[in-house]
């Protein structure tokens, strides 16, 4: 963990490429995880899977880029920092404009996740946990 789901029209694997590796490295530096921790899930939506203001389909505006990152509780300035970093990497891969990315985060404490069966509460603590 982190796990990042980013739900976004199509985009070229290219764009996508070019966007993990930015992804990835704000998370090490923000969080100070190690880029074998980051998980990046790309779920392309079509046009008619997405619906804004009781509209379906894309706007004028184009469909939002919805990113929820899991991640265990970081610090403000840490969310920040990652939030200013990744809004700009995110609305170039879908060719969005930066008003157009939303970033939530959903914090998982350690008895919330499980790796491999085990909670990770149970597991013996290798670095800090940040509050």
């Amino acid at each position: 963990m982190p796990y990042l789901e980013i739900l976004a029209s199509p985009a070229p694997a290219a764009r996508k490429r070019t966007a993990v590796q930015a992804l990835t490295r704000s998370l090490v530096e923000h969080f100070g995880v190690s880029p074998q921790t980051v998980t990046v899930f790309f779920v392309a939506t079509r046009e008619d899977d997405y619906a804004h203001a009781g509209q379906l389909g894309e706007t004028t505006v184009g469909q939002r880029v919805f990113a929820k990152l899991h991640a265990y509780p970081r610090h403000l300035t840490q969310r920040r920092a990652v939030v200013a970093a990744m809004t700009p990497v995110l609305a170039a891969c879908f060719c969005t404009s930066p008003a157009n990315v939303a970033i939530y985060f959903l914090d998982r404490a350690r008895d919330e996740v499980a790796h491999g069966g085990t909670l990770v509460c149970d597991e013996p603590l290798t670095c800090p946990v940040t509050p």
